[in-house]
C-alpha cells in the first residue's frame, strides 16, 4: 500500500492549475485553508467540493483523509459524481422522483433506480458557486438556484461556509438558504473519509470503530426508500451506542444490511431540541490513531460505508475499492416530502434554512 499524499513537514503544495477553468462564464479555482496547527483543506467552487483534508496521525505524519479527484475534469466526468461534494437542493432520496407541495405535484429526475437522489444529475454538486475567501481559515460560497432548477420550485439563495478553527483541527460547515416560494431544502456534505489516509489502494474502513448517538434508525425498502417506520437500534447491527468496528456486523444476514449492501441508512440522532448543535457520531482508525467527531444541528445522519465504490483512481494515484470510505452525512430524514410523520423539509418565504456541522480530528496514541 502506497500513500499518495503525505508531506513530511505537514505542509503540502496543491496544484491549483488542475482546477482552473471557465465554465459558463464563471471562473473555477482551487482554494486552500490552513490553521495554525498545519491542518489544510483544499476546496473548489465547483460543487463546493473538498479535494483534500490534511491532518496528522499519531506519529505526526500528515495525510489526505478524504477521497477526491485529481482534477476538475475528473471531478466533472468521474464515476462517482458526489465524491466529497456539497449536495442539494435535496440530499438523499425522494421516492419515484415525485412529491406534492401545497397540493401541487412535482416531478424530479430519477437518477438512482426509480428514485431521485442528491438533487439530481445537475444538482448543486455540478454548479459553479461564487466565492469570497475571507481569511486563511474561512471561505464563503454563494449560489442562486433558479425556480424550476432540477424540478424544484422557488428561487433559492444559498450561502455555504467552510471554516477551520484555529484552536483545534476542526472544519465547520455552515449553510443558510432563503426562498421566494415554498420549496424543499435538505443540504449536506458528502465527504468520503478514510482516516488511515488515501493510498493505492486506499484501505478498508471495516476495522474503524464507530459510535453513533442514536437510539433509532430508519429502515429502507429494496430501492433504499424509507419504509416509513422508525426502528430501535437495540439488538440489531445498527446499535452503535457503544463503539463497534464497522466490519464486525456489516456482513450479517440482516435484511436491512442486505438491502443497503452494507450500511446506507439514516440514524435518528438523540436530541433534546430541534436545531441543537450536539454530538452525532465518531470514527476511530486504529492504524493511524486518527479520530473524527461529528457535531450537527441536523436531526439525522446518514451512515454510508462506500459499498458501491468500484476501485476507480482518484487524486495523486489513490484508488478507492469497495468499503474504502465512511460517510456521515448530516441531514433531514430521507424521502421526508412523502413521509408526513417525518420532520418537514419545506422552506417558506420569510424563513431561513440553517444548518451547522463540525468535523473535529484528533489523535489517540496506543
Amino acid at each position: 500500500m502506497k500513500n499518495t499524499l503525505s508531506p513530511s513537514n505537514g505542509h503540502y503544495t496543491f496544484n491549483k492549475e488542475k482546477f482552473k477553468k471557465v465554465i459558463d462564464g464563471k471562473n473555477v479555482d482551487l482554494f486552500v485553508l490552513e490553521n495554525k496547527h498545519g491542518m489544510q483543506v483544499a476546496v473548489t467552487n465547483y460543487g463546493c467540493t473538498i479535494t483534500a483534508i490534511m491532518v496528522p496521525d499519531k506519529e505526526n505524519n500528515f495525510d489526505n483523509i478524504i477521497l477526491s479527484y485529481d482534477s476538475l475534469d475528473d471531478l466533472i466526468h468521474g464515476p462517482e459524481p458526489f465524491l466529497s461534494t456539497t449536495i442539494g437542493r435535496y440530499g438523499n432520496r425522494i421516492a419515484k422522483g415525485k412529491f406534492y407541495l401545497n397540493n401541487k405535484g412535482y416531478n424530479l429526475a430519477t437518477n438512482n433506480g426509480p428514485n431521485h437522489l442528491h438533487g439530481g444529475p445537475t444538482g448543486f454538486h455540478t454548479k459553479v458557486w461564487d466565492y469570497h475567501q475571507v481569511s486563511d481559515q474561512k471561505i464563503v460560497f454563494t449560489y442562486k438556484s433558479k425556480d424550476g432548477e432540477e424540478g424544484f420550485p422557488g428561487n433559492l439563495k444559498i450561502e455555504m461556509i467552510y471554516e477551520l478553527l484555529n484552536d483545534s483541527n476542526s472544519i465547520t460547515f455552515e449553510y443558510k438558504a432563503t426562498t421566494d416560494a415554498p420549496t424543499l431544502v435538505n443540504l449536506t456534505n458528502h465527504g468520503f473519509f478514510n482516516l488511515a489516509g488515501t493510498a493505492n489502494p486506499t484501505p478498508s474502513i471495516e476495522d474503524n470503530k464507530v459510535l453513533i448517538n442514536a437510539n433509532y434508525y430508519i429502515p429502507i425498502d429494496e430501492t433504499s426508500i424509507p419504509t416509513g417506520e422508525i426502528h430501535k437500534v437495540e439488538n440489531t447491527p445498527f446499535d452503535f451506542r457503544i463503539p463497534y468496528n464497522i466490519g464486525d456486523r456489516i456482513n450479517d444476514k440482516h435484511e436491512q444490511l442486505i438491502r443497503g449492501a452494507g450500511y446506507d441508512h439514516c440514524f435518528v440522532l438523540n436530541k433534546k431540541e430541534r436545531n441543537e448543535l450536539s454530538f452525532a457520531a465518531s470514527c476511530f482508525d486504529p492504524k493511524s490513531g486518527r479520530k473524527m467527531d461529528v457535531f450537527t444541528t441536523e436531526l439525522g445522519v446518514q451512515l454510508y460505508t462506500g459499498n458501491w465504490l468500484g476501485g476507480f483512481t482518484g487524486a495523486n494515484g489513490a484508488t478507492f475499492p469497495e468499503r474504502s470510505a465512511i460517510c456521515f452525512e448530516a441531514q433531514n430524514f430521507p424521502d421526508s416530502p412523502n413521509q408526513t410523520h417525518f420532520p418537514s423539509p419545506v422552506l417558506n418565504p420569510g424563513e431561513t434554512y440553517y444548518q451547522k456541522s463540525i468535523y473535529t480530528f484528533t489523535v489517540e496514541k496506543n
